[in-house]
């Protein structure tokens, strides 16, 4: 049984071209062949290809190995650092339930 391919809206797609996009330039900044990177991040160079077109099919492990290559692995901690929405319904002070309410069997 193969894969499923995830679904994502146009937008999330281009979402992550954009990401792909960065990760190639930013390999190319640095000077280093597509086959230098694939052979440090321990993946095959189709899948560094995937990975600078922006596929939603490559794992977010091996993103995350390419960015070590390029020493732009601390990037990842900038995401949701500045949780605007998280902090919106903290400071409305809204209560979030930890599970969902017990249906009842009678």
């Amino acid at each position: 049984m193969g894969r499923e391919k995830p679904i994502l809206l146009p937008k999330h797609k281009k979402l992550l071209r954009d990401l792909g996009e960065n990760i190639k330039l930013a390999r190319l900044r640095r000077k280093f062949s597509a086959e230098q990177v694939s052979e440090r991040a321990n993946i095959s160079r189709p899948t560094l290809l995937s990975i600078e077109k922006g596929s939603e099919s490559v794992s977010i492990g091996l993103y995350l190995q390419v960015l070590i290559v390029l020493g732009l692995e601390k990037d990842l901690s900038l995401i949701a650092i500045d949780d605007k929405l998280g902090r919106k319904l903290q400071d409305a002070e809204l209560s979030v339930k930890e599970r969902a309410p017990k249906k009842n069997r009678g």
